[in-house]
């Protein structure tokens, strides 16, 4: 279900906008995000490009909220440096974003467009990792049977 941005989603937007602003220097770092967290807080990072592949702002995100002890995310928000905007996340971010955080809401779009979105959205007949796993418990009694 789409819904149109809120004054929080807007919040979280200029937080990464500002980040992008003022942290992102030359080819490394291009890229901001801004989540936030159930308990309210926001949490940013930017990305760390190499040219081997390197994590993107979203990723980063994620270990920088954990560190900051905010383990649920509830909104994210990428937006890229000189004044590119808001960017949604690549096939990559999208998948590991749905792993860690299936209920996340995404802000995407511009001007006008923009809107907040839940991460299935963006990620339609999803591979969800946590239900293809063999429980553990039942594995565990048919190894001792």
């Amino acid at each position: 279900m789409t819904t149109q941005t809120r004054p929080l989603d807007h919040e979280l937007i200029e937080a990464a906008a500002h980040v992008a602003r003022t942290r992102c220097r030359g080819d490394n770092h291009t890229m901001a995000a801004a989540g936030r967290a159930q308990d309210g807080r926001i949490v940013t990072a930017v990305n760390a490009y190499h040219f081997t592949g390197g994590p993107c702002a979203e990723l980063v995100l994620l270990g920088a909220a954990a560190a900051q002890g905010a383990y649920e995310l509830n909104t994210i928000v990428a937006v890229g440096d000189r004044d590119r905007g808001v960017v949604p996340p690549c096939g990559r971010c999208r998948q590991v974003l749905l792993d860690y955080f299936p209920d996340l809401r995404v802000i995407v779009g511009a001007g006008e467009r923009l809107r907040t979105v839940p991460l299935t959205d963006l990620l339609p007949e999803s591979y969800v990792w946590a239900d293809h796993q063999l429980d553990t418990g039942e594995s565990e009694s048919l190894s001792t049977s």
